[in-house]
């Protein structure tokens, strides 16, 4: 009874010593994620912006690799075109220059060919008439009409002035003239950006305003209106 009873224990102790000590995983987890979020361990990490540029990079190289296995011949394919595409750019470059911002805006009066005279401007329209071409007259009686300022001096020459523009400086200096310049402006805008269509009456109103104009004294500065006459 002795014995049977000693083995009994025996066996009891050896079991309940062979039992391990079993940590719930849950609670082991939340240990392990509560030691690693203190700051000792992220003192070295990348900042924001540099986790950015490594996620930019990393996206660069994915699109890198997936276009040099699109490309036939893989990278080597993928460098050729681009060394194709770089050629075709310098050669467009090389043909159609230096890009540049242009100063003249888009309702200048003045198209990119600005360096005619009044009297080539005139002869134009005189010319444009005659075909009864009353739209294209219009237009070049009124350059007609601020280049015949700019050379008299009454303008200073300033690329992209607009009609209104030359209008109404125009009219500070010969303020007899003031409402025609402005309906002759209105009409190169109208016939020029409204789409409207000149007719006769029209020409004929700028060309006698012009011609009037080249004959006008201009009103100096320090001069009153009623000294001019």
């Amino acid at each position: 009874m002795s014995g049977a009873g000693g083995i009994t224990t025996a066996r009891q102790d050896t079991t309940a010593g062979d039992i391990p000590v079993d940590t719930p995983r849950l609670p082991a987890r939340e240990a392990a994620e509560s030691e690693l979020s203190k700051p000792m361990y992220h003192e070295n990490d990348p900042n924001f912006l540099q986790r950015a540029l490594n996620r930019f990079w990393d996206w660069i190289a994915g699109a890198f690799d997936a276009a040099a296995g699109a490309a036939p011949g893989g990278p080597a394919g993928l460098v050729v075109l681009v060394v194709l595409v770089i050629g075709l750019i310098a050669a467009l470059w090389w043909r159609l220059g230096t890009p540049q911002r242009s100063s003249r805006r888009a309702d200048a009066l003045f198209d990119s060919d600005g360096s005619r005279s009044a009297a080539q401007h005139r002869a134009a329209a005189e010319a444009h008439a005659a075909a009864l071409r009353w739209t294209e007259a219009v237009q070049e009686r009124m350059r007609a009409i601020v280049r015949s300022l700019e050379e008299r001096a009454l303008l200073d020459p300033r690329p992209g002035r607009t009609a209104d523009e030359a209008a109404a400086e125009a009219g500070r200096t010969l303020p007899e003239h003031t409402a025609r310049l402005r309906t002759a402006a209105r009409s190169f805008d109208d016939v020029t950006y409204g789409g409207r269509t000149a007719d006769q009456p029209a020409y004929l109103a700028l060309r006698t305003l012009d011609l009037e104009l080249d004959e006008a004294k201009p009103l100096l500065p320090g001069t009153s209106r009623g000294a001019t006459g």
